[in-house]
C-alpha cells in the first residue's frame, strides 16, 4: 500500500508540472497516468483483504462494499468536477470558467484540477506513512488467522479452477465495459444531443446510486449468508433490462426504437450503473469464497487486471471508430456485456470454501 501511494504521488506530481512545451507535457501526462495505473490494481484489490483481516465473518460483505465502492464515489465526483470546472469547447460548461472559451483558459482550468488532485493524493500518502497497521492485534476470525498459499501455488490454483475463471469472466466483462463506457459517456451520448454537463450528471447519479445500493445489498448479504449467486443473478437481470432499454432508446432513426426523452435517458443510464456497480462487492466476496485459501490480494488482482483489459479493448476500439456508427456499436456492447454475466453465473455451481471455516467456528448453517 505504501508503494502504491508513492506511485500515485509521483504520477499526479509529474502530470501537474507546468510546461509550455506541449510535446514534453504530453509525455509527462502519459508517464503520470502509467504510474497511477501501476498503483491501481493494488488499491482496487485491497477491499476483500481488509475485510477479512479486520472484520468478523458477518461483517465482511459490508466492509468489502464500503472499501470497494469508495473509489467509485471518487469517480462520481470526477463526473461533476470535469464539466463544471473545465469549460468545454462545445459551449456546454455552466460555471465560472464558461466566460472565456479560449484554449489557454481551458488549459489553465485543467492545470488547477491537476494541482488539486496532486494535493489530495499527497495528503493520502502522508496518512499512510503516518499510520497504516497491517493487521489488528487479534484476528477477528479463523479465516483471518489461517495460513494462505504461496504466490506460485495461488496462480496455479486460480488458473486451474474453471469455476473461478467463469466467475472472473462474468465480473471483468461488464465492469471493464462499464468503466470504459462511463469514461467517454459524453462522447457516446453526443449523437443524442446530450451536453457534457448532462452526461456528467448521468454518470454521477448512476455511480452514487450504485454505491448506495451496493452497501445496502452487502448488509443484506451479511445477514443472509449463501445468497451471493442469487443476488448477482437478480442484479444482472435488472442490468440487462436497463441496458436494453437504453440501447433501444438511443438507436439511430429506424422507425422502431423507443422514444428518447430526458427522463428515459437519465433513468436507463442510471439504472445500468446502479445494477452493475452494486455487484462489485458481491463478486469480490464470491471470488474469495470460491478460491480460499488463495490470498485475497492475488485473487482480486487477477480479476482487476482482466477488467482493465476489457476496458482497454473498448477504448482502443473507440480510438479507431469514433464515428456515430462506432458509438452505436458501443451501446450494443454495453447491452451484450450485461447478458453474458447472467448466462455465465446461471451455469456456475458456487462453492463456499471460506464459509466452511466460519460454519465450523460459529456453528451456523451455511445455506
Amino acid at each position: 500500500m505504501l508503494l502504491s501511494a508513492f506511485l500515485m504521488v509521483v504520477g499526479t506530481g509529474v502530470r501537474s508540472i507546468p510546461l509550455t512545451d506541449l510535446s514534453i507535457k504530453k509525455w509527462l501526462i502519459h508517464g503520470g497516468q502509467l504510474l497511477n495505473g501501476l498503483a491501481g490494481p493494488t488499491v482496487m484489490s485491497a477491499p476483500p483483504l481488509l475485510s477479512t483481516t479486520w472484520f468478523a465473518p458477518d461483517q465482511r460483505a459490508t466492509a468489502t462494499a464500503v472499501a470497494a465502492l469508495l473509489s467509485y464515489l471518487g469517480a462520481a465526483c470526477s463526473f461533476l468536477i470535469g464539466p463544471l470546472v473545465v469549460p468545454a469547447p462545445n459551449q456546454t460548461a455552466v460555471l465560472h470558467c464558461s466566460a472565456d472559451k479560449s484554449s489557454a483558459h481551458i488549459r489553465d482550468c485543467v492545470q488547477i484540477v491537476l494541482y488539486a488532485e496532486f494535493a489530495m493524493v499527497f495528503l493520502l500518502f502522508a496518512a499512510v506513512v503516518a499510520y497504516f497497521p497491517s493487521r489488528p492485534p487479534l484476528p477477528p476470525s479463523v479465516a483471518a488467522a489461517s495460513q494462505r498459499l504461496s504466490y506460485r501455488s495461488s496462480f496455479c490454483r486460480l488458473l486451474s479452477n474453471f469455476r473461478f475463471l467463469m466467475i472472473a469472466l462474468a465480473y471483468s466483462v461488464p465492469l471493464g465495459i462499464l468503466a470504459g463506457w462511463s469514461g467517454v459517456l459524453d462522447m457516446i451520448l453526443t449523437p443524442a444531443k446530450v451536453s457534457q454537463v448532462d452526461a456528467g450528471w448521468i454518470g454521477f447519479w448512476s455511480t452514487v446510486g450504485g454505491c448506495v445500493v451496493g452497501i445496502g445489498v452487502a448488509r443484506f448479504a451479511d445477514s443472509m449468508r449463501g445468497m451471493l449467486k442469487l443476488i448477482l443473478l437478480l442484479m444482472f437481470s435488472g442490468a440487462t433490462l436497463s441496458s436494453t432499454w437504453l440501447t433501444l432508446t438511443c438507436l439511430p432513426d429506424s422507425g422502431s426504437h423507443l422514444p428518447l426523452t430526458t427522463a428515459t435517458l437519465y433513468t436507463s443510464c442510471i439504472l445500468v450503473g446502479i445494477f452493475i456497480i452494486s455487484s462489485v462487492p458481491m463478486f469480490f466476496e464470491l471470488f474469495i469464497e470460491t478460491v480460499y485459501p488463495v490470498p485475497e490480494g492475488i485473487t482480486c488482482g487477477v480479476v482487476t487486471f482482466l477488467s482493465n483489459l476489457f476496458m482497454g479493448a473498448l477504448l482502443f476500439f473507440l480510438t479507431f471508430y469514433h464515428t456515430v456508427k462506432g458509438k452505436t456499436v458501443i451501446k450494443y456492447k454495453d447491452n451484450e456485456a450485461t447478458v453474458e454475466p447472467w448466462a455465465t453465473l446461471e451455469r456456475v455451481d458456487v462453492s463456499w470454501s471460506r464459509g466452511l471455516s466460519y460454519t465450523r467456528e460459529s456453528g451456523r448453517v451455511l445455506l
